[in-house]
């Protein structure tokens, strides 16, 4: 009983764009477009590659370069609260009218990036409606928030757009209880938290498993997301057991940092390596259920607690047994313990990695390695999109 409205930038600028997706959309729902000014494109001085990499919010922390560092300058301390900014009043200006017109009480706004959640300011202010701002990631919490370069003035002012949208938006929804937590020290307001999800089921009997022992990681591995413990451990298993080393396949689809292609090459993993690169959401969804073992990494970060990768639900739904490393207190950590989808590791030795992997390798040699995931339901968008519906309208 709730009809959506969506509203999209007309000509915007997106590093990486995957057309499959648009096919998703259902032929009669209405999109309203308005055109947007980025500023990406009169970044000349940098390669395309690096103004890719700084769009998509992909920070070297490594010997960045003297322009990799003033643009990294500019875009935390002249671009506030993101480089989306100059979408703002021309949103006002145009929805005030549409909304009025349509007589539509309710609004969310969905950030990253955060400007979106000044337009919901804003038109609150101007209308009588309902705005919820939704935050799929956190703010001024998020790790790379720290390596923009910000000065103490454009600091303060993040944090008085943080507090000034989580005062004044009549519901709150986050991805994380982590960060139900963060906000719930700076606003009164209702928080509720809606995680990502994934979409319909896996037939399993159509399934055709990879004959290595196959371990993948899908998605951006960048700096940071360096599990050295997991490599050591291949490492020492492929010196320790000829079979495991016959059937070992280390499998990284999409981007990989030079830092964790290192690591690889020092625990002499590169002969078991195959680097995919990127690929559709598609070919993605196909090599996760393929997958003998699914390789999950975040930052090992108190800022990291609360980030659930979006493709976590994807693994779930994969139904593959999840190796995860991340922050200690992990709130992904939690949902793969809850639904028994896999094991977890924190960043430190742990020389129950080699156990792990050698009982899942027994179970694969004997075809007997899948997941008795439990409750992952849930997490189906359909199931979210009914707790989604009820909370907007909820009083």
């Amino acid at each position: 009983n709730v009809e959506p409205v969506v509203y999209i930038p007309e000509n915007p600028h997106y590093p990486l764009q995957d057309d499959s997706f648009k096919y998703d959309i259902p032929s009669d729902i209405r999109i309203l477009k308005h055109p947007i000014f980025e500023p990406y494109k009169f970044a000349g001085i940098l390669s395309k590659k690096k103004i890719k990499r700084i769009s998509s919010g992909i920070i070297q922390t490594k010997n960045p370069s003297f322009l990799e560092r003033t643009m990294l300058w500019i875009r935390g301390n002249c671009f506030i609260p993101d480089a989306r900014k100059f979408w703002i009043k021309p949103s006002v200006q145009y929805l005030s009218g549409v909304l009025e017109q349509e007589k539509i009480k309710t609004i969310i706004t969905t950030g990253p990036p955060h400007s979106l959640h000044l337009i919901g300011l804003q038109l609150k202010k101007k209308l009588s409606l309902q705005w919820i701002a939704d935050f799929r990631d956190p703010w001024t919490s998020i790790g790379y928030h720290k390596k923009l370069r910000l000065s103490k003035r454009a600091q303060k002012r993040h944090l008085n757009l943080e507090r000034t949208v989580l005062q004044n938006a009549d519901k709150i929804i986050v991805t994380s209880p982590t960060t139900q937590e963060e906000f719930a020290t700076i606003t009164t307001r209702t928080i509720k938290v809606i995680t990502n999800g994934f979409d319909g089921v896996v037939d399993s009997s159509k399934v055709v498993l990879d004959e290595k022992f196959t371990i993948s990681h899908i998605g951006s591995l960048l700096t940071g997301r360096n599990p050295q413990n997991l490599w050591k451990s291949l490492g020492e298993l492929v010196k320790e057991n000829s079979q495991f080393k016959e059937a070992l396949q280390l499998q990284l689809v999409g981007v990989v940092s030079e830092d964790v292609l290192a690591s690889i090459k020092e625990y002499h993993l590169e002969p078991y390596m195959n680097r995919v690169g990127y690929v559709n959401h598609e070919q993605a969804l196909k090599y996760q259920q393929q997958s003998q073992v699914l390789l999950l990494v975040e930052i090992d970060s108190i800022e990291t607690k609360g980030i659930i990768p979006g493709k976590l639900f994807e693994y779930l739904r994969a139904e593959r047994p999840i190796m995860a490393f991340g922050p200690e207190g992990w709130d992904a950590g939690k949902i793969i313990e809850d639904t028994q989808a896999g094991e977890v590791f924190s960043y430190s030795l742990d020389t129950t990695i080699k156990e792990v992997l050698l009982n899942w390798f027994q179970e694969y040699k004997q075809k007997q390695l899948k997941t008795n995931a439990i409750h992952i339901e849930q997490y189906s968008r359909k199931a979210l999109t009914k707790v989604l519906a009820d909370y907007i309208t909820w009083e």
